[in-house]
């Protein structure tokens, strides 16, 4: 099994390689979405900190071209992309292929 970081860095200049640290975060590899800083705000208005994480799943799917299977961490609105487009036009447009 490959991971995509693992196709990543066969690919890509090695400045634009995802880091091993970078792929256990919560980031979409597909889309690069990642965490995001917000408020709370209470009836009162009062204001407190918050995150908002996107929706990861870890899925594998078969790529044609590597005859590999490979599994990615990315967010839904990615995964309907794939299934829209197909893995290899996304693949293609992250830039893994």
């Amino acid at each position: 099994m490959i991971k995509i970081w693992q196709i990543l860095e066969k690919l890509r200049p090695l400045r634009l390689i995802l880091k091993k640290s970078i792929v256990m975060a919560r980031v979409c590899e597909i889309t690069g979405k990642r965490t995001r800083v917000g408020n709370n705000v209470s009836h009162a208005n009062n204001k407190t900190k918050r995150k908002f994480y996107p929706n990861l799943q870890t899925k594998k799917f078969f790529v044609p071209s590597l005859n590999e299977w490979v599994e990615i961490k990315l967010a839904t609105s990615a995964l309907r992309t794939i299934n829209k487009k197909g893995i290899e036009a996304v693949l293609k447009e992250a830039g893994a292929l």
